[in-house]
């Protein structure tokens, strides 16, 4: 017997569950097939069944968080592409496809292939949003590549026309279905790019069905789209339809005229806005010179008030006030002093010598001395005697007491 480990059921199955967990090619596969033994659970909401083909089959199970997106009923007999994973029930020991996605077959073809291009490109960042440009407000020129005889050129001429007549058209006609249309997108696209032709470039078509639309799925038009140094504005189809162009492109419009719209402003709307905005600036404008007036009013005002010419004015009426003032003390105290300088020389008049003098007496003096007795003379000195109209030089001959 081998000397190996016995396993149990359970340790079996759950190591064949990591073996094929732990594939990354069975993580995602897409798988086509006829539905049979279809069961939808009425309990759970989850779908049973198993897909076959010629000579093989696979148990499936499609969960109801899953198959709520699915705009169609599965049916028995009938034939889908399922996008899924491969796993283990452990408690069967069964491997089945647990399916994510499903779309019926035929058209599914390029479902498929589109699912997976898109995931890919997404991958490698072509659809992030930092990788988008700005759209120009005001372009000068638009490019459109379309196909010179569609609806579509028509509508966007119209809409451009109308809406800002000053932006110029750069026409780059294009097959826009077929095996020719890719090639054809990518070279306008490039040729746009290398004359710098335009500010904005709107890229589009009518509608159709996934396979009219299949030019702007494929890859080398997407890369073209991604690598355009101009904005790029995808028109294609109606709004309900999708392509990788509206994922690559920098902004993705529901219709040609829809993208028209977007890649100019509107005039008429413009010139009314800047009419209104001249309105409200003026008003602005003189409200603030109003304040401005106002408070340089007041300013004014207070700096008249507190400025030097108006305290040197107040000073000027002060000093003359106090120099009037002072005037009138002035001439009352002198008023008061000549009535007392009047009375005291009338009082100094009546006591003068002088006065004295006049009524016959005379002063007699020696060396400036007033001699006041007979012994502050002597016989033959010389003195002076004072009388009121002169001077007399006497000679003392005698004195008497």
């Amino acid at each position: 017997m081998s000397t190996s480990a016995v396993l149990s059921v359970s340790q079996l199955n759950r190591y064949i569950k990591s073996l094929i967990d732990g594939d990354f090619n069975l993580q995602s596969v897409f798988v086509c097939g006829e539905i049979s033994n279809f069961t939808n659970h009425y309990k759970t909401g989850h779908y049973y069944m198993t897909l076959k083909d010629e000579t093989a089959a696979i148990k499936a199970v499609m969960f109801r968080s899953a198959n709520e997106r699915l705009k169609f009923t599965p049916e028995n007999n009938m034939r889908v592409i399922v996008k899924g994973r491969v796993s283990v029930f452990e408690r069967d020991g069964q491997y089945q496809l647990y399916i994510d996605d499903m779309q019926p077959d035929g058209a599914g073809a390029l479902s498929v292939a589109f699912e997976q291009l898109k995931a890919r490109l997404e991958a490698q960042g072509l659809f992030d949003a930092e990788n988008k440009k700005e759209i120009p407000f005001c372009p000068s020129r638009v490019g459109v590549i379309t196909s010179p005889t569609g609806a579509a050129v028509r509508d966007i001429i119209n809409v451009l026309s109308r809406r800002f007549p000053a932006a110029e058209m750069v026409f780059c006609p294009v097959t826009v279905q077929g095996d020719r249309a890719a090639p054809e997108i990518v070279q306008a696209l490039n040729a746009m790019n290398a004359h710098k032709a335009a500010d904005v470039i709107i890229l589009g078509r009518g509608g159709g069905s996934i396979e009219d639309l299949w030019a702007f799925n494929e890859e080398i038009v997407a890369r073209a789209v991604y690598a355009s140094e101009i904005p790029v504005i995808s028109a294609v189809g109606h709004e309900t339809d999708f392509t990788i162009c509206d994922f690559v492109a920098d902004l993705r419009a529901p219709t040609p005229s829809a993208a028209a719209e977007l890649a100019v402003p509107d005039a008429a709307m413009q010139k009314e806005f800047i009419y209104k905005y001249l309105a409200r600036l003026r008003s602005g404008i003189n409200s603030r010179f109003s304040e401005q007036k106002h408070a340089v009013a007041l300013l004014t005002a207070k700096i008249e008030k507190n400025s030097p010419a108006m305290h040197i004015s107040d000073l000027r009426v002060k000093c003359d006030t106090a120099i009037m003032a002072m005037d009138s003390a002035v001439k009352a105290d002198l008023a008061q002093k000549n009535v007392k300088l009047a009375s005291l020389c009338a009082k100094l008049d009546a006591m003068s010598p002088l006065k004295i003098l006049s009524r016959g007496f005379a002063v007699a003096s020696k060396e400036g001395k007033i001699i006041k007795n007979t012994s502050d003379v002597c016989d033959g000195d010389l003195i002076n005697v004072r009388i009121a109209h002169g001077t007399l030089e006497c000679r003392v001959t005698g004195k008497e007491n």
